[in-house]
C-alpha cells in the first residue's frame, strides 16, 4: 500500500528541485544580458562577474547567509535564539533533504547578488565585487529573507511579498543605485557641463538572448514559490499551494507581456521606434513588477502591473540618467528596484481579498525596511572601499579595458592565429615584386577568414590585422542605444597590411578583393604604398631579404 505521505513529500521536493534549477539556469540570462550591454573590451570581466556571484554568493550563503536567516527570524518574531541550532540546521540537518530548501534560499540570495554588476559595469575592480556579493549573499539578503520569510517582524505583521518584489528585487535594485552613484561613471559617459554621451553595448543579440533565458528562469522564481504541490488531510492527498498555481502562472506570463507593451509604447512615443532594448528590458520590468503578489493578483490586476512596470521604465531610467546623472550601464534600477517597490506596494490594491488600509500601511512599512537595510549597507561598504582604493579600477585600465587589464583575456580574439592552408605553395605567375610594397586594405569584420584563406592560397601568409573604425563613402545614419539618439558616421572595419616582396602584389590585391567583396556599400578599399626600407631585428638582414 502507497505511504501518502511519502508520496506527497517526494513530489514536493522533485518539484522544488526543479524551480530551483530553473532559477539557477537564470545564471546564464544574467551573464548574457549585461555582456551584451557592456562593450566589447568589458564582457569577459562581465561574464566574470556573474561566475563570482555564483562561487562567492553560494559560499557566503552556506557560511553564514542561512543561519542568519532563521536567527534573524526568531529573533525578530518569536523571541527566541538558538544560535547552535541554526549552524546545525544548514550543517548537520536531521532530515538530509532539508538541503534542498538550502539550495533553492541559496539560488534567490545568488540573484539578488547578481542584480547589482550590470550597473556598476565597466569600471569596478573584480575583488571588489567579490567583498560585495559575499555582504549581500551573507548578511544584507539573509537579514531581509529573516525579516520576511523566515517568520520574522514584517512576517509577523502581514507583510506580503510572494516571490522577491522586495525581498529580492527592490533590495537589488536600490543597492545598484547607490553603488554607481557612489563608484561614479564611466569615463566619458557625462561631457563637462553634465549632458550624457551615449555608450552602446557591443551585441544586441546576446542582451535579448539573455531577457528569454531570464524570462523562461521565471517561472522558477514564480510559479516555483508555490513550493507545496500537495499536503495531507485526514490521511488524503490535498492540493496545497498548487490550489492557486494557474493564477500564479497566469499572473506571470501577463506581467511579463504586458511589461513589454508598457515600455514599447512609452519609448516609440518618446522616439518613434520600436526600441528593442526597451521592449527586452521591459519584459523584465514587467516580471519583477509581479513577482511579490502573483499568488493573489486577479488578472486584471497582474495586467495593470506589467503596464506599469513596463512603462515607468523609460522615464525613470531617464530621469536617472540626466538628472541624477547616475551611470547605470543596464538600467538595472528601473528593471529591478522601482518595478520591484511598486508591485509590492500595489498589493493592497490588485489582491482577490480586495483593499485594505492597513495592509497598505505594512507593505510601505515593509518596502522602507528592506530599500533602507540595502541602501545603508551599500553605502557604507562603497564609500569605505573608495576610499580605499579598493573600488574603482584606474583610469588607464578603464580606457584598455578589463578583460585584458583585470583577467588577461581577450573575449574576441579573431586577430590571433591566421588560418591557412597547409601544404599549398606559393602562387607562380604575375609580376615578380621589383621592390617591397605594403598592401593595405580595410574591409568588413566578417569577411576576415575568407580574406585570410584567399592571401594563404597566393603565398602571402605575412599578415597584421587590427580593428579599427573610420568612415570612406559610407553615409551616416542615427543610431538608438535604450531611446538615446546618437550619430553613427564612424563604422567598424578590418584594417589589413601585407608586406609583399616575393609574391605579385597584384595577386595579393586580388585576393583581398575576392575575399572581401560582398557587392554591398562598404566592402572597404585596397593601397599600395611603396616601403623605403625594411630590416629583421632578429638577424639584422635588410631589404627583400628581411621581408
Amino acid at each position: 500500500m502507497t505511504d501518502v505521505s511519502t508520496l506527497a513529500t517526494g513530489v514536493n521536493l522533485v518539484w522544488l528541485l526543479v524551480a530551483t534549477f530553473l532559477i539557477f539556469f537564470m545564471k546564464a540570462g544574467f551573464a548574457m544580458l549585461e555582456a551584451g550591454q557592456v562593450r566589447a573590451k568589458n564582457v569577459a570581466n562581465q561574464l566574470t562577474q556573474t561566475l563570482v556571484t555564483l562561487i562567492v554568493g553560494f559560499a557566503a550563503y552556506f557560511a553564514v547567509g542561512a543561519p542568519v536567516a532563521a536567527l534573524v527570524g526568531e529573533l525578530t518574531g518569536s523571541g527566541g535564539f538558538d544560535l547552535a541550532g541554526a549552524f546545525a540546521n544548514v550543517y548537520a540537518p536531521a532530515d538530509p533533504n532539508a538541503w534542498v530548501t538550502w539550495l533553492f534560499g541559496g539560488v534567490f540570495a545568488i540573484a539578488a547578488a547578481n542584480v547589482v554588476s550590470g550597473a556598476v559595469a565597466g569600471r569596478t575592480r573584480p575583488r571588489m565585487y567579490v567583498v560585495y556579493t559575499a555582504v549581500v549573499a551573507g548578511v544584507v539578503y539573509p537579514i531581509a529573507d529573516g525579516l520576511v520569510w523566515s517568520g520574522g517582524w514584517l512576517a509577523g505583521m502581514g507583510f506580503h511579498d510572494f516571490a522577491g518584489g522586495a525581498v529580492v528585487h527592490a533590495l537589488g535594485g536600490t543597492s545598484a543605485l547607490v553603488a554607481a552613484y557612489l563608484i561614479g561613471p564611466r569615463q566619458g559617459r557625462y561631457d563637462d557641463d553634465g549632458s550624457p554621451n551615449v555608450m552602446p553595448g557591443h551585441s544586441i543579440t546576446l542582451a535579448v538572448l539573455g531577457t528569454l533565458i531570464l524570462c523562461f528562469g521565471w517561472y522558477g522564481f514564480n510559479v516555483g514559490t508555490a513550493v507545496h504541490v500537495f499536503t495531507l488531510q485526514d490521511g488524503h492527498i490535498a492540493l496545497g499551494d498548487f490550489a492557486t498555481v494557474g493564477r500564479v502562472a497566469l499572473d506571470t506570463t501577463l506581467g511579463m507581456v504586458f511589461g513589454g507593451v508598457g515600455a514599447g509604447a512609452v519609448a516609440y512615443y518618446r522616439t518613434r521606434k520600436l526600441d528593442t532594448l526597451y521592449l527586452a528590458n521591459g519584459l523584465l520590468a514587467g516580471l519583477v513588477c509581479v513577482t511579490p503578489v502573483a499568488d493573489v493578483a486577479a488578472w486584471p490586476g497582474a495586467l495593470a502591473l506589467g503596464l506599469l512596470g513596463g512603462a515607468q521604465l523609460p522615464i525613470v531610467f531617464d530621469f536617472v540618467e540626466h538628472r541624477l546623472r547616475i551611470d547605470d550601464v543596464c538600467a538595472v534600477f528601473p528593471v529591478h528596484g522601482t518595478a520591484g517597490i511598486i508591485g509590492t506596494l500595489a498589493y493592497p490594491f490588485v489582491a482577490v481579498s480586495g483593499f485594505s488600509l492597513h495592509a497598505l500601511g505594512v507593505q510601505l512599512l515593509g518596502v522602507a525596511v528592506v530599500v533602507g537595510l540595502s541602501t545603508a549597507v551599500t553605502a557604507v561598504l562603497f564609500t569605505v572601499a573608495t576610499a580605499a582604493d579598493w573600488a574603482r579600477v584606474s583610469a588607464d585600465d578603464e580606457y584598455e579595458g578589463l578583460d585584458v587589464t583585470q583577467h588577461g583575456v581577450e573575449t574576441y580574439p579573431e586577430f590571433g592565429d591566421h588560418d591557412s592552408v597547409p601544404g599549398r605553395p606559393a602562387a607562380d605567375g604575375g609580376r615578380p615584386a621589383s621592390e617591397i610594397e605594403l598592401v593595405m586594405a580595410y574591409i568588413r569584420p566578417d569577411r576576415l577568414s575568407e580574406v585570410k584563406q584567399a592571401l594563404a592560397e597566393v603565398g602571402a601568409p605575412s599578415l597584421t590585422v587590427s580593428n579599427v573604425s573610420g568612415r570612406g563613402s559610407q553615409p551616416a545614419k542615427e543610431g538608438q542605444w535604450r531611446g538615446e539618439q546618437y550619430t553613427v558616421d564612424l563604422h567598424q572595419k578590418v584594417k589589413i597590411e601585407c608586406v609583399v616582396a616575393d609574391t605579385p602584389t597584384e595577386d595579393v590585391v586580388d585576393a583581398i578583393c575576392r575575399g572581401a567583396k560582398t557587392g554591398r556599400k562598404g566592402d572597404g578599399k585596397v593601397f599600395v604604398l611603396p616601403v623605403t626600407a625594411a630590416t629583421q631585428i632578429r638577424t639584422g638582414k635588410t631589404g627583400t631579404d628581411a621581408v
